[in-house]
C-alpha cells in the first residue's frame, strides 16, 4: 500500500506542475484508391491545479496510513 501511495503521490505532483497535455489524433476524411486524405486534430486536455493537490493529499494518506505487506512462506 505504501508503494501505491509513493506512486500516486507523485502522479499528484506531476499533476500541479503539468496541469494539462496535448495529443495529435488523426482523422482520416477521404480515400479513393491509393490516395488518403486525413486531417490532424490537436486536442488538449486541462485540469484545475488543485486536482493535482487532491491528488497528492490521496497519495500522502495512503502513503502514512498503510501498510506493508510481508511475503510469508
Amino acid at each position: 500500500m505504501k508503494i501505491a501511495g509513493f506512486i500516486i503521490l507523485i502522479a499528484g505532483l506531476l499533476m500541479t506542475v503539468y496541469s494539462g497535455f496535448m495529443y495529435i489524433s488523426r482523422e482520416r476524411t477521404a480515400g479513393i484508391g491509393d490516395l488518403r486524405v486525413s486531417i490532424d486534430n490537436h486536442e488538449t486536455i486541462y485540469w484545475q491545479p488543485y486536482v493535482g493537490i487532491g491528488v497528492m493529499v490521496v497519495g500522502g494518506a495512503c502513503f502514512v496510513l498503510g501498510r506493508n505487506k510481508k511475503l510469508t512462506r
